[in-house]
């Protein structure tokens, strides 16, 4: 492998122990609100405290994203995932100290809040020190990480006291403080702030020793930085300048779509879920065969994104995620409302269970792999940061909506309402990338701005910027062939 690739996947392994813990701390849940519901907890949790519980971790990672815009920056990307371990920590040990239901809610704030400037950052930075062509790879990566911190809960999880899980978490967000230390600064940062040499420096410690390749990339990156740096850096800028407006319209039609389809709600309560289908299935089992299979699919994911592409991948896994929601929907409906006698019904159960991991093997093979990438692909330096907050700020507050509201709409319509709500959307979802959402998939940063600003991008940029860069780009990318053929020869 060519050692700019190779040091790429190691900074995005290192960044991806931190989406570890978050993959730890969302599948949290999943495992102790059972023990709640049948009081295996010394803190007495009612239904009504749970749903809260849930759904204060989308207020805190909105609030986390607010700060994110500050600290990413003013002091950096890098920075910003060294300072998200700090709530992480705090959160785990109020877990620890809880006596109340109210403590556990602030857990799931705190943790909601690192979450968010994770979530925030991650994405922005990993687009911001990769090839184009490794963008994709590089973000799957952390989600595959993700899925296996939730691996490791629900299969570890079922067999540890309520006391020692809690513990052993603590030293998770140690052990990603550590792993990041070394990370280099993104050296799209540096240049925005004027320090070339030290954006130089940094690139070259995530690129080939070619001097020659290195400088060409450097000056393609300055142009960039340059051009998109003469807009403002405000919401107001983002919210009123027109050359943003389809990138607004991509990047929340998708975050909507897919935190309004419900994955996070239907994790954290599967095992409840699957028992009131009256599917026979050991609880340590039905969460040990979710975690696997979002484990594995995200493997799969990695080699799809960069492959296939993001749009086809957007409306295929809507589609299918919809279709699964929909047998689910249909099954409660007659076990609810049309109340089929039980024992004819009972050998059916399965589909329950069938239809929830076929809609997280088809949601992560897609929607749930890419919305976080095409955010960071498609807006300008100088309002990356901002856009990257409103949209976990969006997330945030449908995020709430739909953790407080899962269990709303449950007791008003029962979980075929459910089901079915979550159906609609998915399949608006589709609707929406076929006819909104363009192909991203080996174009360069700077050709996607060309693609979705149009006439605004030309008002903006003068035609021999645009044609220079672009040949420097393309002499960059056939150095950069030469000197793979090169390594591989050697």
């Amino acid at each position: 492998m060519e050692q700019g690739k190779r040091a790429q996947f190691l900074v995005a392994f290192s960044v991806s122990l931190a989406t570890l813990t978050m993959g730890v701390s969302s599948a949290w849940p999943t495992i102790v609100i059972p023990l709640f519901h049948k009081n295996g907890t010394n803190i007495r949790v009612t239904d009504e405290v749970a749903s809260w519980m849930v759904a204060v971790s989308p207020l805190g990672f909105l609030s986390g994203s607010l700060l994110t815009r500050y600290v990413s920056d003013q002091f950096g990307r890098r920075v910003t995932v060294l300072v998200s371990a700090g709530p992480i920590a705090l959160g785990t040990l109020f877990v620890i100290l809880a006596t109340k239901g109210w403590m556990i809610c602030i857990t799931k704030f705190l943790w909601g809040f690192g979450t968010g400037m994770l979530s925030t950052v991650l994405t922005m930075y990993l687009v911001e020190i990769s090839y184009k062509e490794l963008r994709g790879s590089l973000n799957v990566v952390t989600r595959f990480m993700f899925n296996f911190g939730n691996l490791l809960v629900m299969c570890i999880g079922p067999f540890l006291t309520y006391e020692v899980l809690n513990y052993s978490l603590l030293a998770l967000p140690l052990i990603y403080l550590a792993g990041c230390w070394w990370i280099p600064e993104s050296p799209y940062y540096h240049l925005k702030e004027g320090r070339v040499t030290a954006a130089r420096k940094e690139l070259s410690r995530l690129r080939n020793k070619d001097t020659k390749v290195l400088e060409e990339e450097l000056q393609i990156m300055q142009n960039c930085v340059r051009n998109e740096m003469r807009g403002s850096s405000s919401a107001k800028e983002l919210f009123t300048g027109k050359q943003y407006k389809r990138a607004l319209i991509i990047a929340a039609g998708l975050k909507v779509s897919q935190i309004l389809t419900g994955g996070m709600a239907i994790q954290q309560y599967l095992i409840v879920i699957v028992q009131e289908s009256r599917f026979s299935m050991a609880p340590a089992t039905i969460s040990i065969v979710y975690g696997s299979v979002k484990f594995g699919v995200a493997f799969i994911s990695s080699l799809l994104v960069d492959r296939v592409g993001r749009r086809p991948l957007l409306i295929y896994s809507f589609f299918g995620t919809g279709i699964s929601f929909a047998v689910v929907g249909s099954y409660f409906f007659l076990l609810d409302v049309v109340q089929i006698d039980h024992n004819s019904l009972s050998p059916y159960g399965i589909l329950t269970f069938i239809g929830i991991i076929l809609s997280a093997i088809i949601s992560n093979l897609g929607f749930n792999s890419i919305v976080g990438i095409i955010p960071a692909e498609i807006f300008p330096l100088n309002v990356k940061a901002v856009a990257m907050t409103s949209l976990n700020i969006l997330g945030g507050i449908m995020g709430f909506v739909v953790g407080r509201g899962y269990q709303v709409i449950k007791d008003l319509l029962g979980l075929s309402g459910v089901f079915w709500i979550f159906a609609l959307v998915t399949f608006g979802g589709a609707t929406f990338s076929y006819f909104l959402v363009p192909e991203t998939r080996g174009k360069s940063l700077h050709e996607i701005k060309i693609m979705l600003q149009g006439d605004a991008y030309n008002e903006r940029h003068a035609d021999e910027i645009k044609k220079s860069e672009l040949e420097v780009e393309t002499e960059l990318t056939a150095l950069r062939r030469e000197n793979d053929e090169e390594n591989k020869i050697s």
